[in-house]
């Protein structure tokens, strides 16, 4: 963990624009009614498909909803869908890691086999076969995500665990009576957290894009919720009739959400690839 903090420390101006970037994001969805008078799924009966405006600044859609305050609103929405998505991903792929790496033998051997599996399918068509069969609910979306996010956290957590078994302090601890509980959450986990914790900024960029790939699709979060990739959706049939905004904003404002993650995580691998 102090290598994580000595990696934070730097000064890199790709973690600042993206903390900045994401910062301001996390703000506007937060402060969302304070920000637009109007809900995410309320309908202004006189303005249909209309441009940006005074009143509407990024125009309404073909249901006469507020694009402005969808946005904003669908901000909360894919947010706290790819930060639980994530942290799922990392407890159950870490457990799994933790077993694999620590026990060896055929139980590593069946484990990573039983993962080669599971990762040889594309990762969007693993999760829209695992969103058509559970639902598209939001629960049911978070638990689809994380569960495809999951190996590669597994597999980075046995290969750190292997190389941390073959350390001196291990042996010693071994050497020492430690039980098996101890040697695993006093020696072991806190030496394989920074890893996982640095990609997980990349990771929770994969998980909104997914969850937007989903909704785009009708696998998704259902409708009239607010949610990017919905309302790309949505929107796409408007552009080839000059209504651009309906599409633009939520695209703009999905673009920018990753961009801010992988800005943070791809400057948290360089810092830390150069310790």
């Amino acid at each position: 963990m102090a290598h994580l903090r000595a990696v934070m420390h730097r000064t890199d101006p790709m973690i600042i624009l993206g903390a900045i970037i994401l910062a301001l994001i996390v703000l506007g969805a937060i402060f969302a009614p304070l920000l637009t008078p109007w809900g995410p799924t309320q309908i202004d009966p006189f303005y249909f498909l209309e441009a940006p405006n005074a009143t509407h600044w990024f125009g309404t859609d073909g249901n006469g909803m507020d694009i402005f305050a969808r946005v904003l609103y669908a901000a909360r929405l894919d947010l706290g869908v790819a930060v639980s998505a994530v942290a799922i991903a990392v407890l159950l792929g870490g457990l799994i890691g933790l077993i694999l790496g620590y026990a060896g033998g055929w139980t590593d051997d069946v484990g990573m086999r039983l993962l080669d599996i599971f990762q040889a399918f594309p990762v969007f068509i693993l999760a829209l076969a695992i969103a058509s069969v559970f639902g598209a609910s939001i629960p049911n979306l978070i638990l689809t995500i994380g569960l495809i996010n999951a190996p590669p956290y597994a597999r980075l957590v046995r290969a750190e665990v292997v190389a941390i078994r073959q350390r001196t302090f291990i042996e010693a601890a071994v050497c020492a009576g430690n039980s098996h509980a101890s040697m695993i959450f006093r020696h072991i986990l806190p030496n394989v957290l920074t890893p996982v914790l640095v990609i997980a900024p990349l990771n929770a960029g994969w998980a909104i894009l997914t969850l937007a790939g989903l909704s785009f699709v009708g696998l998704g979060v259902p409708v009239p919720e607010a949610e990017w990739g919905a309302m790309i959706s949505a929107g796409a049939a408007d552009i080839v009739g000059g209504r651009w905004w309906t599409a633009t904003f939520p695209g703009l404002a999905l673009f920018l959400t990753v961009l801010a993650f992988n800005l943070i995580g791809e400057a948290l691998q360089q810092a830390g690839a150069r310790k």
